[in-house]
């Protein structure tokens, strides 16, 4: 059932990009669905480019098409969103692999007041040829258990197609991306912003199409791993970031002092250069942590985080310049006392396990110092285009 465009409920998308053998077997499910049940909907083809006749097939078949320049699945759904007329939107692949004529469950729970609802396939059957074995046992449950740790997120099924929402809250999310990787921001940006989400048992079939799909397991696995990984500079960076630091301190408690013997192994300055190099990285990779998480509230890819905010009410510019000026000066100060030890030898030979054991922790106070100035007046930078 047809409406007017103030009073649709139901906007029926599917993305479309060479789906000529498919297109039609899906908008029929969809409209007849949308017949039997009453609701007053739409579906719209968002097509991509297609040179097959798919848009002449899906416009003759009853759907809206919306086409689409900007290539890419994210930004097929993107545009399909923004020009749809229903308060509610389902979308979903037109390759006949989901089931059009039973979104039942999708509805029942968008009018509940959820504003994502996403189909669960594991839940709700994946037929025989229907996803790929690699994709089955490795892709996707390693993919979604990364979102779930990460994030939070209740979902089981990350990359499910066929999913449902609001359209307006979907709209305020303000996704970004415009490839593969839409379908993971617009869970990940959800679940940050705390929205109502649910999940449904949903059915995968084989797709209808003779030719592969345009899925691509190892691109398209790592482009969706990358942008979880860049969402979250909590476990890309800080987390790792912390452990090499705390690595790095240890070593320096245990090794400055004299070298140690453990099961007849011998630590000595080598050990303490290599708990250098494990401080510097841990430190650098924290600072970039702090950046990152900025720049991407700045610049709207995540949203406001409280406990950053009245962190940033003490540590100002200001702050960092002065810690970062004592830890130069501390390590300023431990080259000093090696010059010193030095000149003592009369700038001759001298013996390394007792010199380097001041240099090494000398540099790398003057090397995080520097990094706590430059990463000081970064931060400003943000925060005044935050401001």
């Amino acid at each position: 059932m047809s409406g007017t465009a103030d009073d649709l409920e139901l906007t029926v998308l599917m993305p479309c990009l060479n789906e000529a053998e498919t297109v039609v077997v899906c908008i029929e499910k969809a409209r007849n669905w949308l017949e039997r049940t009453g609701v007053r909907g739409e579906v719209v083809v968002a097509d991509n480019g297609s040179n097959d006749g798919s848009p002449e097939l899906a416009s003759a078949a009853g759907a809206r098409v919306v086409h689409v320049k900007e290539r890419g699945y994210g930004a097929a759904l993107a545009a399909g969103i923004a020009d749809a007329r229903g308060k509610y939107v389902v979308m979903g692949d037109a390759d006949d692999s989901y089931d059009f004529s039973n979104l039942d469950a999708f509805l029942e729970k968008l009018r509940a007041g959820f504003q994502l609802v996403m189909g669960n396939r594991f839940a709700g059957g994946i037929e025989k040829g229907a996803m790929r074995p690699l994709h089955y046992y490795v892709g996707n449950p390693v993919l979604s258990f990364i979102g779930r740790l990460f994030f939070r997120s209740p979902i089981r099924d990350f990359h499910c197609g066929l999913r449902g929402f609001h359209r307006s809250a979907l709209i305020a999310l303000d996704l970004h991306t415009t490839g593969m990787e839409f379908a993971s921001e617009m869970v990940v940006k959800a679940t940050l912003a705390k929205l109502r989400i649910a999940e449904v048992p949903t059915t995968l079939r084989p797709d209808g199409r003779s030719r592969p799909p345009h899925l691509r397991s190892w691109r398209d696995g790592w482009r969706h791993l990358r942008f979880l990984l860049l969402y979250c500079p909590r476990w890309l960076y800080l987390l790792p970031g912390l452990g090499l630091m705390g690595l790095g301190a240890l070593l320096f408690i245990l090794l400055v002092p004299e070298s140690r013997q453990i099961g007849g192994v011998e630590f000595g300055i080598h050990t303490l250069l290599a708990g250098a190099a494990f401080l510097t990285i841990g430190y650098q990779a924290v600072v970039f942590g702090i950046l990152t998480k900025v720049f991407a509230i700045t610049e709207g890819l995540l949203p406001e985080d409280i406990k950053l905010s009245r962190i940033f009410n003490y540590i100002t510019l200001e702050v960092g310049l002065m810690a970062g000026a004592i830890q130069i000066v501390v390590g300023l100060g431990g080259v000093i006392t090696a010059l010193i030890v030095w000149q003592d030898a009369g700038f001759g030979s001298l013996e390394p396990t007792r010199t380097m054991r001041i240099f090494i922790p000398a540099v790398t106070a003057c090397v995080t110092g520097s990094q706590t100035v430059l990463a000081s007046f970064f931060l400003s930078i943000l925060g005044l285009r935050r401001k």
